[in-house]
């Protein structure tokens, strides 16, 4: 499954943000700690080109807390980036990202001049609510349809600092199928955009390979089925998700399961590591090399042909 889904109000955020960065000292990313390489926006990484950049990792409390330490640890290597976990049972701990704003501009700090923030990220990561976290007050409209901010406006937030919000922005194509089905898991994209069965079925087998345990308590299983297949069957009978016939409605499991998956009903999950993130990324570097290859070789093919 690839994913490709760019309104048009994306596109022009887009060329609105190009507008404006030159006027912007630091970029603020905000990714999901469940999927911080999959809502990772690599549009954002080419415009903002060597700004120093804070990753904030949003929805820390419904992820794995292990992994999470493993993330940041990883994007703090990257030179111009210090990441930094955030909960919504801690907003207090958002504050620090003002101070961390004026440390990694020293420069900046000791002037007179407003520091020139722009937040970033995918739709429904949790940035409105980062906002009105550091405003103090609600400013950003929030809730879970991905999408909802579609202006560019700015906020002072005190302490020198210039907030420029923008609205969520996926980019044109998700390169990645791995990353596609992560973010159509946790709900970055609209739920229209898929098949909830597709997505459960990716989501079923990613949690009985990493998280066994979580299953066997939440859904009360004796032992675990050997298929995604058998699990979604097993525990659709189990919640009485029928047809007439007694036959599974996959559809009517496969929202549960994604619902309470997103809800963290079943535990601190976290959907990929730096490692599998790397391997995969390498992958699709090679099967773009590999597409690319091709049609250079069909467009000489067709300009011998036509020359013939």
């Amino acid at each position: 499954m690839s994913i490709q889904w760019f309104p048009g109000h994306m596109n022009k955020a887009r060329k609105q943000i190009e507008e404006i960065l030159p006027q912007i000292h630091l970029i603020i990313e905000v990714l999901d700690a469940r999927i911080p390489f999959s809502s990772e926006n690599p549009m954002i990484a080419k415009l903002r080109g060597d700004k120093p950049c804070i990753k904030v990792l949003t929805k820390s409390d419904l992820a794995d807390p292990l992994m999470t330490q493993q993330w940041i640890d990883y994007l703090d290597q990257t030179q111009g980036i210090k990441a930094l976990a955030l909960s919504h049972t801690q907003p207090e701990k958002a504050q620090t990202i003002i101070d961390l704003c004026r440390k990694m501009l020293p420069k900046k700090n000791q002037s007179h001049h407003d520091i020139h923030v722009m937040i970033m990220g995918i739709p429904n990561v949790g940035k409105s609510t980062l906002i009105n976290t550091l405003a103090g007050k609600v400013i950003a409209k929030t809730g879970n349809e991905p999408a909802i901010t579609k202006g560019q406006q700015r906020i002072k937030l005190g302490n020198g600092i210039m907030l420029f919000d923008t609205p969520g922005m996926l980019w044109p194509k998700v390169e990645s199928e791995q990353s596609s089905y992560r973010l159509a898991t946790t709900g970055a994209i609209k739920d229209t955009a898929m098949s909830y069965d597709d997505v459960a079925f990716f989501a079923a087998d990613f949690l009985l390979k990493y998280y066994p345990e979580q299953l066997l308590d939440r859904y009360q299983l004796d032992q675990l089925p050997a298929t995604e297949f058998e699990f979604l069957q097993q525990i659709g009978k189990k919640r009485g998700c029928l047809r007439t016939g007694g036959k599974v409605d996959l559809e009517k499991i496969s929202t549960i399961l994604l619902n309470e998956l997103r809800a963290g009903t079943l535990g601190r999950i976290t959907l990929e590591s730096p490692e599998q993130t790397e391997s995969e990324t390498e992958l699709v570097k090679q099967l773009m090399a590999k597409k690319a290859a091709q049609k250079a070789a069909r467009k000489t093919a067709k300009k011998r042909g036509k020359s013939s």
